[in-house]
C-alpha cells in the first residue's frame, strides 16, 4: 500500500483536500488491495476544523502523533507494514495562506516529514507552508497563479514558475490552483500505476482529460486589473476585440491615453507581464479555442489568431506548451474521443 497524508489547518480550501483525495480512493476501485492508496489527514490537533467554504474536516491524527514511532500511516496494512512516514506528504492551499505568517506545528512537520518521504509537496497555495519550511529554495515550483509572485517575492531562492499546471523537482511536487490538485493527483498515480489507470480515474471523475504539466494554465482574463473600466483593461479589451491586429507598444498606449514609456511600466506593474507577452499569449488563447473547436488549417488558425504565419504560430506553442499546434489538436482530439459517450 501507498501511505499518503495531507495536512489540513483551519481555512483550508476544501477542495485542495477533496480533490486529491478522490482520486487517490477512485484509484482504489482499479487497483488490487494490495497497491491501495490509504489516506490520513493530519492537522495540528484532532478537534473539527472549519474550511473556508464552511465545511468541518476532522484530522485522522496529529501531526506530533505521525512522528509517533507506534504510529500506523497505513492503519490497513499488515503490522510488520505500518510506518510512523509517509510514501507521500502533500500539504493544501487555503486563501489566507499567502499572508499568513509561519504556522509552527505545520512547518515543523513539513521539515521533517520531506527528508523521509518518496514524495512531498503542495496543492495551490500550500506552497507558501512549504517555503516557511525552507523546502523551496533552488526548487522549481509552481502555484495558483494570483499569488505566484507573491510567492516569488516572499521566497526569493524558489524558481517560481507562473504558468504551470503541476511540476515535479526530483521529490518535490506542486500545483496550480485548487483544481490543479486533481491534475497533480492525476499524474502521481500515472506514476505508480500507468496512464491507463490515470485515464479511468479520469473518467469516472468526470474530468474531462488530465492537462498535462507542461500546459499552460493561463488565460489572458486572467492578468485583468481589478477595475475593469481602467486604461489597461481598456487596451485588453482591445487587444481581444481585434486579435488579428498588430500591436505596438506606442499603438497600445495611444487606446490607453498614455505616453509610451509610462504605459509600458504601468502595464506590468498592473499585470505582471509586458504588453508584448500579453498579446502573444492573447493570441495563444485565441488559437487554443479554434484548433479545439474546429478543422481549420493551420495557416488559417495563424492568421485569425493574430501570428501572420504558422511558422510563427508553431514557434509559440512549442515555447509555452512544449507541443506544436497540429500535436496540441491531436491530443485535444484523442482526449475527447475517449470521453465521448459510447
Amino acid at each position: 500500500m501507498r501511505s499518503v497524508a495531507i495536512a489540513i489547518f483551519p481555512g483550508v480550501q476544501a477542495l485542495d483536500v477533496a480533490g486529491p483525495i478522490d482520486v487517490f480512493s477512485e484509484a482504489n476501485g482499479f487497483l488490487a488491495p494490495g497497491d491501495h492508496y490509504a489516506v490520513t489527514l493530519l492537522a495540528a490537533t484532532r478537534s473539527a476544523l472549519r474550511a473556508s467554504n464552511g465545511m468541518t474536516l476532522v484530522p485522522d491524527a496529529t501531526f506530533d502523533a505521525a512522528f509517533d514511532p507506534t504510529f500506523d500511516a497505513m492503519p490497513d496494512a499488515a503490522p510488520d507494514e505500518s510506518a510512523r512516514t509517509f510514501d507521500l506528504a502533500l500539504v493544501a492551499g487555503g486563501p489566507a495562506l499567502p499572508d499568513a505568517p509561519p504556522d509552527p506545528p505545520l512547518t515543523a512537520w513539513l521539515t521533517g516529514v520531506a527528508s523521509h518521504c518518496e514524495r512531498y509537496g503542495s496543492i495551490c497555495t500550500g506552497a507558501f507552508a512549504l517555503g516557511h519550511a525552507g523546502l523551496l529554495d533552488e526548487r522549481h515550483v509552481t502555484t495558483h497563479w494570483q499569488h505566484a509572485q507573491q510567492l516569488a517575492d516572499r521566497f526569493p531562492r524558489a524558481r517560481v514558475d507562473f504558468d504551470r499546471i503541476y511540476l515535479r523537482d526530483d521529490r518535490l511536487v506542486t500545483s496550480a490552483g485548487v483544481t490543479a490538485g486533481i491534475d497533480l493527483a492525476l499524474s502521481l498515480v500515472a506514476e505508480d500505476h500507468g496512464a491507463r489507470t490515470a485515464l479511468a480515474v479520469a473518467k469516472r471523475l468526470v474530468v474531462f482529460a488530465q492537462r498535462q504539466g507542461g500546459q499552460s494554465q493561463f488565460s489572458p482574463y486572467l492578468t485583468a486589473p481589478a477595475d475593469d473600466t481602467s486604461p489597461i483593461a481598456k487596451v485588453q479589451a482591445h487587444v481581444m476585440a481585434n486579435i488579428r491586429g498588430a500591436f505596438t507598444v506606442r499603438q497600445l498606449a495611444d487606446v490607453a491615453g498614455m505616453s509610451a514609456r509610462h504605459f509600458a511600466r504601468v502595464f506590468v506593474q498592473e499585470t505582471h507581464v509586458t504588453p508584448h507577452e500579453f498579446v502573444e499569449r492573447a493570441r495563444l488563447d485565441a488559437a487554443r479555442q479554434m484548433l479545439e473547436s474546429g478543422d481549420a488549417p493551420l495557416k488559417a488558425v495563424a492568421w485569425e489568431s493574430g501570428f501572420g504565419h504558422a511558422d510563427r504560430m508553431r514557434t509559440v506553442f512549442a515555447k509555452r506548451l512544449g507541443v506544436t499546434p497540429q500535436q496540441y489538436r491531436e491530443r485535444f482530439r484523442r482526449e475527447a474521443d475517449r470521453h465521448a459517450p459510447s
